[in-house]
């Protein structure tokens, strides 16, 4: 997970062995939040009610104009989070099969998740304080 507008990783959920759905993963894990947030989410997470998910169309029918608006406005607001992802699975450890022991994994993402913050960190610095060249 990460802050809004992608500004930081807050919380590294490692994946389970096996395959497992994005939503039943949620559930497991989802005794670390507090009851009352909010997440975001894409259409996999339909149908929990802590989880903001786009307006589907349904058959035969089109979507309305306020759906699709709020539609923009969801994914305008996930957008930081997908850019985080993505840079994290650059390094594809999180994209891939892991090729290495098992025990490692959580060692080997954890530092990918700690090297994605830090260039994080330091591009937000240097877009503040942008570097001078006499």
């Amino acid at each position: 997970m990460s802050l809004p507008n992608g500004a930081d990783i807050v919380d590294i959920c490692l994946g389970q062995l096996g395959k497992i759905s994005d939503i039943n993963l949620f559930r497991k894990t989802r005794d670390k939040f507090a009851l009352s947030q909010k997440f975001l989410g894409d259409k996999a997470y339909i149908g929990d009610h802590a989880i903001a998910t786009p307006h589907k169309k349904l058959s035969k029918a089109e979507i309305s104009e306020l759906h699709k608006q709020e539609n923009r406005q969801l994914s305008s607001r996930r957008i930081g989070i997908e850019h985080i992802i993505y840079r994290v699975k650059i390094f594809r450890v999180a994209s891939e099969r892991f090729r290495l022991f098992l025990h490692h994994y959580n060692q080997v993402i954890m530092t990918i998740c700690g090297l994605v913050r830090l260039r994080l960190n330091c591009s937000y610095i240097l877009t503040i304080n942008p570097p001078y060249y006499p």
